[in-house]
């Protein structure tokens, strides 16, 4: 709860750290894209909402929107780089535990299937889908994607993804009715973000099971990018 009110009042909330921190608050905004992109395990970090609230409050000349926008840009990209290469030196060894919280063979066999559908573009397009926006340059790794191949998918979709929603925060950022209603403006960028999730989840549920996943099948997918 708290760290929804957090992303909800960003706006009220950046202030203070700006006042505290002063320049250190642009770091701040790095590591948490960095971070969300970047590990696995914290793909509960805003993403999105991040983004287009950092956006508006530029709009605001609370921020530099240009040093954000840079800053967020190699952030994504950056993030995306060390996920893969993680999933690259830990290999299969990951999905060894079939019990894992994390590392689920579910996961490993939902995004072979997106992989199997979109080829290297997944890359790009799961920048707009939170979780498996930080799940798949791991899995990237870890089928062994060849890395020219990755980080070319890696910068459009970290252009694509940062562009649209910090300048979308940006150019609506001074409207007075998202001004006042700040909040109902994040919660509208979060259930945008869901939406794709939700999709994802019913076709899921209309499709039969998918066939059981290994790394021989990933590596195998992934091996016709290159």
């Amino acid at each position: 709860m708290i760290f929804l009110e957090f992303i909800l009042h960003f706006d009220k909330h950046i202030t203070n750290i700006i006042n505290n921190y002063g320049m250190l608050t642009y770091f701040l905004l790095f590591f948490v894209i960095f971070a969300e992109t970047g590990f696995v395990v914290a793909p509960f970090l805003p993403g999105d909402s991040l983004l287009f609230a950092v956006g508006t409050l530029a709009a605001r000349n609370i921020l530099n929107i240009w040093s954000v926008y840079f800053l967020f840009l190699g952030a994504a990209i950056l993030g995306d780089t060390v996920n893969y290469s993680i999933g690259k030196r830990l290999g299969p060894r990951v999905f060894s535990k079939p019990n894992s919280r994390i590392f689920k063979k579910s996961h490993l066999a939902k995004t072979e299937a997106f992989y199997e559908k979109y080829g290297g573009k997944t890359i790009i397009l799961a920048r707009f889908i939170p979780i498996i926006r930080t799940f798949a340059p791991f899995v990237a790794g870890v089928g062994q994607m060849h890395y020219r191949t990755f980080l070319y998918y890696n910068v459009i979709g970290a252009f694509l993804w940062v562009t649209m929603f910090t300048w979308l925060g940006y150019l609506f950022g001074g409207i007075k009715i998202i001004k006042d209603n700040f909040e109902l403006a994040v919660v509208g960028v979060i259930i945008f973000s869901v939406i794709p999730i939700a999709f994802e989840y019913i076709m899921h549920k209309k499709r039969a099971k998918l066939k059981k996943a290994n790394y021989k099948n990933l590596k195998k997918t992934i091996e016709k990018e290159n």
